[in-house]
C-alpha cells in the first residue's frame, strides 16, 4: 500500500493564504488516495487537517532546518508508520529526505512550489546561488519531482539536468468544480457595494495578497503610483478593493488614496465573497516565481481578470473562454486599457476543461498515478539488477 510521510516545514492551518492553502488542500486531497501521515511545526492545529493524521513535533525556530538530530525522529517514524514514499514540501529539508533515502530505502518525492533560487534572486537577495545549488542537487537525488507549473518543470529539467522521466506538473487548485451562478455573484456583489459604499454604476476591481511579500506589495504598489493615476484621468467610475494582511504601518492603510478610489479593506475572513463580487481581478504581478494562487481562485470564481505575463504563467488564457486577458510585464498604460476594455464586454464564462485542470481531486490523483507508475518502473529496475 502507499503510504506518504509529508513534512511541512512552516504554519499553514488554519490556512488563509494561498501557499498554506496549496499544501492544505494537495495534502487533503492525497489522504483521499493513499494512506498519509503528516509530520511539521507544533503551531499547526490538527484539527485543521482533514482525513489525515497530523504529528506536530517540529519546533518552529529557524533551527528545526538545520537539526541533525531529526533525522533518528523520523528514521523511527518511518519505520514505525511503514511509509514507502517521504515528501517534502519545498527543498530546504533535502538533506534530510536524501539521509531517510539512503538510510531506509524510502522513495523521495519534492513538492517544488517556486525555483527558490531564482524566486530569491528577483528578491535581491545576495545568497541565492547558494540556495539554488542546494536546490539542484535536492531535486537530482530525489526519485519524484512535482513542479508547480510546466515553465518550472522545464527549466528545472534543463538546469537541474534532471531526468524528464522523474518530473511531472503538479499545479496549484481549486476545491470547486463549477463557476458560481450569475445571481449568487450578484448577490456578493451587492454585499460588497454595501460594505464599502460602492455606487451601482461604479466598476468593482479587486486586488488580493499578502502585503508582507514583497511581490505583492511590489504589485500594490503599482497599482497605486502607475495605473490608478492613469485611470483617474479617464471618465470610468470605478473603485478598486484591496485586501490582504501585512500592509506595512507606513502605508497608513492607505488613507491618503481613499480620495482615489482606492478602498483598503485589509483581511477578510470569507475572501470568495470579493472573488465574488468583483468584476475584474488585477493581477500585476512582475517578481515573486511559481503559479499566481489568487489568479487561479479569480478565474474559478467566473471573475474577469487582468494580468501581467508574469503573473499568468501556468493559467492557459485559451483555456479560459477570454475571462484572462494578459498585458506585457511593465505596460502599465496597456494594463489600464485592458481594465477599461474588461469593464465594458459582457459576461462569460470559464469552461469546464479549466476545472478538470485545476480540481485539486484531479490533480492528487494525477500525482497519485505518477508515484505509483513510475514506482514500478523503479522497483522492477532494481529487481532486474539483482544481489
Amino acid at each position: 500500500m502507499l503510504t506518504i510521510l509529508s513534512i511541512i516545514p512552516y504554519k499553514v492551518f488554519p490556512a488563509t493564504v494561498g501557499g498554506q492553502k496549496n499544501i492544505a488542500l494537495f495534502n487533503e486531497y492525497l489522504a483521499k488516495e493513499c494512506k498519509l501521515i503528516c509530520a511539521t511545526v507544533k503551531s499547526n492545529d490538527p484539527q485543521y487537517a482533514k482525513g489525515y493524521k497530523v504529528l506536530n513535533f517540529l519546533p518552529d525556530k529557524p533551527y528545526r532546518y538545520i537539526n541533525i538530530f531529526s533525522f533518528l525522529k523520523f528514521k523511527k517514524l518511518i519505520h514505525e508508520t511503514h511509509a514507502t514514499h517521504l515528501l517534502l514540501e519545498h527543498p530546504y529539508f533535502g538533506w534530510l529526505g536524501i539521509l531517510l533515502k539512503w538510510s531506509t530505502g524510502i522513495k523521495l518525492v519534492i513538492h517544488s512550489h517556486n525555483i527558490e533560487g531564482t524566486r530569491w534572486k528577483s528578491l535581491g537577495k545576495w545568497w541565492w546561488k547558494i540556495l539554488w545549488e542546494y536546490e539542484r542537487i535536492t531535486h537530482r537525488a530525489a526519485d519524484f519531482n512535482f513542479f508547480i507549473q510546466d515553465e518550472d518543470r522545464k527549466y528545472a529539467i534543463k538546469n537541474f539536468k534532471l531526468d524528464p522521466a522523474t518530473c511531472t506538473t503538479v499545479t496549484y487548485g481549486i476545491d470547486w468544480d463549477q463557476s458560481p451562478t450569475e445571481s449568487e455573484k450578484n448577490r456578493c456583489r451587492q454585499i460588497l457595494r454595501q460594505l464599502h459604499n460602492i455606487a451601482a454604476e461604479e466598476i468593482i476591481y479587486l486586488f488580493n495578497g499578502a502585503l508582507d511579500y514583497k511581490p505583492n506589495l511590489d504589485a500594490l504598489s503599482t497599482i497605486l503610483e502607475e495605473i490608478n493615476p492613469l485611470l483617474l484621468k479617464t471618465d470610468l467610475r470605478y473603485k478598486i478593493l484591496i485586501c490582504g494582511r501585512g500592509l506595512p504601518d507606513k502605508y497608513n492603510e492607505l488613507k491618503s488614496y481613499s480620495d482615489k478610489n482606492i478602498i483598503y479593506a485589509g483581511f477578510v475572513e470569507d475572501i470568495a465573497i470579493y472573488f465574488k463580487g468583483a468584476d475584474i481581478f488585477l493581477n500585476p504581478l512582475i517578481d515573486g516565481g511559481g503559479i499566481k494562487t489568487k489568479l487561479v481562485e479569480a478565474l474559478g470564481y467566473n471573475t474577469k481578470t487582468i494580468s501581467t505575463v508574469y503573473g499568468s504563467v501556468g493559467v492557459n488564457p485559451d483555456e479560459t473562454n477570454g475571462l484572462l486577458a494578459i498585458v506585457p510585464d511593465n505596460d502599465w498604460t496597456g494594463f489600464k486599457e485592458k481594465m477599461i476594455e474588461a469593464s465594458k464586454q459582457p459576461q462569460r464564462t470559464i469552461p469546464p476543461l479549466f476545472y478538470e485542470k485545476f480540481s485539486w481531486r484531479n490533480i492528487a490523483r494525477k500525482a497519485i498515478r505518477f508515484i505509483q507508475q513510475k514506482t514500478i518502473i523503479i522497483n522492477s529496475a532494481t529487481e532486474s539488477v539483482g544481489p
